[in-house]
């Protein structure tokens, strides 16, 4: 059984239609495709569904659940088709769930609004004391890093980076999501700049946050697309976090985060490799019986 859970399509800031994904895991023999585009924001933006789009998107996926789900909210089924279901591979349907404080619809709200599998947590806009000024760390550009930096925390990168672990810990504790996404994303365009991830004072925030996932239940994605697209010397997380997970027996699932059909399972086997030497035994996986692991 195989397959990947972290999936961008056109609905977001993906390249593809549903259907594009779906043929290329038919094609690398996968097992599950997870399907999780990136919830709306309150503010004009390029990389999630817009407000309003939740509906559609969600309607979409569930045309390919196996067996195909009845039609959402009791209208006729899209015409986009039966591939997952002729193609044998279960379709899931979730959510990447950007947690901004004060701003974004609470999860325990789009679970009773909308029949999702599974919602991913993640942050990529730290909010500093004012809800309307956000630092956003991902994206492409590093100058776009250290712009926010200057401007939303006086490049205090201290104060930054704590912000992020604060905001991540309130996610965990407050929205409860099924999967953490790319836990340590804040190293990505630090580059041993500002900080370095065995500094004392971020390693502690760090753990203090994986103690709480613990807590909670959650599963930790191991994200590969830091590396593949060179933005990154190390996964999401790194190796050190990634030695904590394994003396903490939190689970964690393989993804790679892919906005390409073509980026579906890129890393897979190297990442596979890194975590048998580090100590883990297994990952876990979605499918519609719930939670499986699979031996590495």
């Amino acid at each position: 059984m195989t397959g990947n859970l972290h999936t961008h399509t056109e609905f977001s800031d993906g390249t593809s239609s549903p259907e594009a994904y779906i043929e290329e895991a038919e094609r690398l023999g996968f097992s599950i495709l997870g399907f999780s585009d990136h919830s709306p924001v309150p503010f004009p933006n390029t990389f999630a569904i817009p407000e309003g789009g939740l509906e559609g998107y969600v309607e979409a996926i569930q045309t390919f659940k196996t067996p195909p789900s009845l039609p959402f909210k009791g209208r006729s089924k899209s015409p986009l088709g039966d591939l997952g279901a002729d193609s044998g591979i279960q379709v899931l349907l979730g959510l990447e769930y950007d947690y901004i404080p004060g701003l974004t619809v609470p999860v325990r709200k789009l679970r009773e609004e909308f029949p999702f599998d599974y919602i991913i947590g993640s942050v990529h806009l730290v909010r500093n004391s004012h809800p309307d000024i956000l630092w956003f760390i991902d994206g492409p550009q590093v100058k776009t890093y250290d712009k926010g930096l200057r401007d939303v925390f006086g490049g205090d990168i201290r104060k930054a980076v704590t912000a992020y672990w604060k905001q991540l810990q309130e996610m965990v504790v407050q929205e409860k999501p099924d999967i953490i996404g790319h836990f340590d994303k804040i190293k990505m365009h630090n580059l041993d700049r500002y900080f370095r991830e065995n500094d004392a004072w971020y390693a502690t925030l760090a753990e203090e946050t994986l103690e709480l996932i613990r807590q909670q239940g959650i599963v930790i994605e191991v994200n590969t697309r830091g590396i593949y697209k060179q933005r990154s010397e190390s996964l999401f997380p790194g190796i050190d976090l990634l030695k904590k997970i394994v003396q903490l027996n939190i689970p964690i699932t393989i993804t790679s985060d892919a906005h390409k059909p073509e980026e579906l399972s890129l890393y897979f086997p190297e990442t596979k490799g890194i975590l048998k030497k580090i100590g883990f035994k297994s990952s876990w996986i979605l499918c519609s019986g719930g939670w499986k692991e699979l031996a590495l």
